[in-house]
């Protein structure tokens, strides 16, 4: 006999602040009368840590020391064991959002070596010929808005071959003058990362001018800390030898559940970065790094 189970939430982005109420519906469907042995719904907050691979053998101590870190958890019966009518039938319920003790609710965030996940899981039990049933539903978590309103701190930037790092042989480089700003340093997650290049000149041909979004996560414990920074995005903003002189917008937003507001605990850390990337038609590689602050207002 064919039954489905789902969790269908109030709100359709389903997005949630601490303190507010996790509303929903949990929808049975089956065509004849079933019999259960109980419906429960479990909410949990967990942030999972990962070592790369480069740092196993590193932080043997880590695997012991970094479980996933629960943030939240309830569980709540929702049917005593009994008998739901043929038809769709559909089970209200309502979860407060409230940490135990003096925990913090993270925002959501789904990363490489730090994952913050909030799920719904629906559970039924039923007799022991028939299969349990069991369905995941993830929900959102904004962190509370920032009250003031943080200080953009735009930055000017040169590049030259002078203000280069890590190169071995100065004197090879070709010659090449960039200049440009970012309009703000400090950014607001659910706006565009925005400001301008300019390609004042340069020896060699530019192939491309690309922008790049960095994450930088840090894991670690009383033996030592992993860093590791990944790509998020990476979007091409000129294709070719540009105009000299013409200055290129930049203009990117900030993905929704691959970035957060940048976060640090004692136990793990989210920071972004934002690479100005220049390829010339040589390969050659010019990278400007600017460190970023998310946050939300």
């Amino acid at each position: 006999m064919s039954v489905t189970l789902d969790i269908r939430l109030k709100r359709a982005n389903k997005v949630y602040h601490e303190g507010e109420a996790v509303a929903g519906v949990i929808v049975l469907v089956c065509k004849e009368p079933l019999q259960h042995h109980g419906i429960s719904l479990n909410m949990e907050g967990l942030v999972n840590l990962q070592l790369s691979s480069k740092s196993v053998g590193v932080f043997e101590a880590f695997y012991n020391s970094v479980k996933p870190i629960q943030l939240i958890s309830s569980n709540i019966e929702v049917a005593k064991a009994g008998k739901i009518p043929g038809g769709k039938t559909e089970i209200p319920f309502e979860f407060p959002l409230l940490t135990k003790g003096n925990k913090v609710l993270y925002e959501t965030y789904h990363g490489v070596f730090v994952n913050i996940q909030y799920t719904l899981r629906c559970d039924m039990k039923r007799s022991l010929l028939a299969k349990d049933l069991s369905r995941n539903c993830e929900f959102i978590v904004h962190c509370q808005p920032m009250k003031a309103k943080a200080a953009p701190n735009p930055v000017n930037f040169t590049i030259t071959p002078d203000t280069l790092d890590n190169i071995r042989e100065r004197s090879s480089l070709p010659k090449f003058l960039i200049r440009g700003h970012l309009d703000a340093t400090n950014c607001v997650v659910s706006q565009p990362l925005t400001g301008e290049v300019v390609v004042e000149n340069s020896d060699v041909p530019i192939k491309s001018i690309e922008l790049q979004l960095v994450r930088v996560e840090t894991c670690g414990c009383a033996e030592g800390y992993a860093r590791d920074a990944t790509e998020i995005q990476n979007i091409q903003i000129a294709e070719g030898d540009v105009c000299h002189g013409l200055s290129i917008p930049i203009y990117m937003v900030f993905p929704r559940l691959f970035t957060c507001p940048t976060l640090e605990t004692t136990n793990f850390k989210v920071e972004f970065e934002v690479n100005v990337v220049i390829v010339l038609h040589n390969e050659h590689l010019i990278t400007e790094n600017f460190p970023l602050k998310l946050c939300r207002v």
